[in-house]
């Protein structure tokens, strides 16, 4: 009797790990459409990752892009921003590390800015106006 409970019970939460395991959310369960046009990162494997993407959006909705940025690759101690851009406008096509990370003509069309570092992370709406 106990070696049928327990049986029954590891087979239950093998089950629940399983069932957890692919129902989390990914970059596919989105409405909005979002394609990523340009992304750098830094060598540097041993120290803080810097890492920066360019993707544009068909539709501006500001909860589906503060999730998106939740889902891209953070390293502790380091540093990812993620620039949205309507689709529909002109957007960088090359993205880079340091202050400025992509020509400053861009500026005024990005929507918003997420950035995850350390210790905060958030969207920035219009992070240029």
């Amino acid at each position: 009797m106990k070696k049928k409970l327990f049986f029954a019970a590891t087979v239950a939460f093998i089950t629940a790990i399983l069932i957890n395991v692919f129902t989390q959310p990914g970059l596919n369960d989105f409405e909005t459409t979002f394609t990523e046009v340009a992304k750098v990162r830094n060598d540097n494997n041993t120290g803080p990752v810097q890492r920066v993407y360019i993707v544009t959006v068909d539709q501006i909705n500001q909860d589906e892009m503060e999730r998106y940025g939740q889902l891209m690759p953070y390293s502790k101690l380091g540093n990812t921003k993620v620039f949205f851009f309507d689709q529909s406008k002109p957007f960088p096509e090359v993205a880079q590390l340091g202050d400025l990370n992509f020509d400053s003509t861009f500026n005024e069309l990005c929507l918003a800015k997420y950035e995850k570092r350390f210790g905060s992370e958030g969207l920035f709406p219009n992070p240029f106006k």
